[in-house]
């Protein structure tokens, strides 16, 4: 995934997907190149790593997108997953995934979301409704997801500048 600067100017949409995407495209430049053993690096004061954010992000990415606004049955790796005992598994799983596997993963996710918002209007509603009865419309999920990609990468500029010293956007 290319890493490009929204555009200065747009419609409401185009300007939606490029920050969705310029984020997409930052959190995988910080886990780009990193061994398993970097990527479940973390802070002393916190329990982040990359490879968490990464398997997380794509969680978020299906859950709001296929699960929520399609209404599709949850796929694998979310599907099977022991969310009972284990309310933060994708947090905790991603220490055993492959890097490889987890950037794969979070980019799969991201493509899906692309395809499945592809030619939707940004006032089309989720189908599936929250416990208290409330429904978001695609533009409310796009930037709630533009907000938690942002929010993560973050987080990511902190593990990564203490994993080899690499700073930046």
């Amino acid at each position: 995934m290319e890493r490009r600067d929204p555009d200065n100017s747009g419609s409401e949409r185009d300007l939606l997907e490029q920050f969705l995407d310029f984020h997409r495209a930052t959190l995988l430049q910080k886990a780009e190149g990193l061994t398993a053993e970097q990527l479940r690096q973390k802070l002393p004061t916190s329990d982040l790593s990359l490879a968490k954010l990464l398997k997380h992000l794509a969680l978020v990415e299906d859950d709001w997108i296929q699960f929520r606004f399609l209404g599709h049955s949850e796929a694998e790796p979310w599907a099977s997953a022991p969310w009972d005992d284990n309310p933060d598994w994708d947090f905790h799983s991603a220490l055993d995934d492959d890097p490889d596997a987890l950037r794969s993963l979070y980019k799969a996710a991201c493509e899906r979301t692309r395809e499945a918002i592809n030619g939707a209007n940004l006032d089309d509603l989720a189908v599936r409704v929250g416990r208290d009865g409330e429904q978001w419309n695609l533009r409310w999920i796009l930037i709630h997801l533009i907000e938690e990609t942002a929010r993560h990468n973050g987080h990511a500029d902190l593990l990564r500048e203490a994993i080899d010293g690499t700073v930046g956007e």
